[in-house]
């Protein structure tokens, strides 16, 4: 079993110092904590003494690891588990993790060694991402995994993904639309897989054939999408209808269409995946998904409190029913 004692060995430091890194109880040179966590990381070394601490006693503290400052949509949903920890006067401590597995390690890591009851993490989808599972595991960490549903073995809370985004695309399909694109999230995500499936789902119902080329990849993101949006309108036969799979990539393909001089609805249809504060103000105003963040982060605060409370038993994977708003993006009213 690794100890401390080989962190500072490999490190170069003194155990105290590893101990003053992992405690925080002295202020340590940004060099030296660099060293000390590139030891851990290279030795995969587990402070079991936190573990016991963490089992042993309550600070009346969670952690929230999600990447938010750059995701209106992730925003709402930490204001909405910050409102909620109100409620139970309970103190969230909340970390970017940019969606970086690195730094979400880092991230969970450091809230750990914080002492927090438990940690509301939305997982980044990478393989290495496994490495933040695992420590938590290791550590038998209180954790309830949000809006990304990526591991059975964790209270889950998310929303429906794949028959809402049926749902928005039969729409279109509704109106007329046979060649209809999507931008899609990220790969790896697990609601960038579910809402493609939705998308195919939608078609298949339809009798409707699946192209590759409609289907592009939007990065979950503005600029990405803008390029993705823009490598729909070369295509020799274009969509007349674009789904975009979140808030920051409706803006993306707005932007593209509005760059082609493409009206909407009158030329191209268009809809999203989340609801935000100016869709409906937009013009055209967006029809979309609109996802319950209120009753996310409620629920997923819940989630952790019970598992804080008792440990062992089953764990959870809940869905929530998001909700259909028509507005005239699509060509309606």
């Amino acid at each position: 079993m690794v100890t401390m004692d080989d962190v500072a060995q490999l490190a170069n430091v003194s155990t105290s110092t590893v101990s003053h890194v992992l405690n925080g109880t002295r202020k340590v040179s940004p060099s030296t904590v660099l060293a000390v966590e590139m030891a851990i990381k290279q030795l995969d070394y587990i402070p079991n003494t936190l573990a016991r601490s963490l089992a042993r006693s309550t600070t009346n503290t969670i952690g929230v690891a999600i990447s938010a400052l750059s995701n209106h949509y992730f925003s709402e949903t930490v204001h909405a588990i910050e409102t909620e920890c109100a409620k139970h006067g309970i103190m969230m401590l909340y970390v970017d993790t940019h969606d970086d597995p690195e730094q979400e390690l880092r991230v969970v890591r450091a809230l750990h060694h914080r002492r927090v009851d438990g940690i509301l993490l939305a997982p980044s989808m990478d393989n290495k991402q496994q490495q933040t599972l695992a420590y938590l595991r290791a550590n038998q960490i209180p954790t309830v995994l949000v809006d990304r549903l990526a591991a059975k073995d964790f209270d889950q809370v998310g929303v429906e993904n794949k028959h809402s985004s049926q749902a928005l695309v039969t729409h279109l399909i509704e109106h007329g639309h046979r060649r209809i694109g999507l931008v899609a999230g990220r790969r790896g995500f697990s609601t960038t897989q579910e809402r493609i499936e939705g998308y195919r789902a939608a078609l298949s119902a339809a009798g409707l054939p699946f192209d590759p080329q409609l289907l592009v990849n939007g990065e979950s993101s503005s600029e990405p999408a803008r390029l993705a949006t823009q490598q729909l309108m070369t295509l020799a036969s274009p969509p007349t209808a674009i789904m975009a799979a979140n808030n920051m990539m409706t803006i993306g393909a707005m932007h593209a269409l509005r760059d082609a001089d493409l009206a909407v609805p009158g030329q191209m249809a268009l809809v999203g995946f989340d609801d935000f504060d100016w869709a409906d103000f937009f013009v055209p105003r967006l029809t979309v998904i609109a996802q319950p963040v209120e009753a996310l982060g409620a629920r997923a605060v819940k989630l952790l409190l019970k598992r804080i409370e008792s440990p062992e038993g089953k764990r959870q994977t809940v869905r929530l029913a998001p909700t259909l708003r028509v507005r005239n993006s699509c060509g309606c009213l």
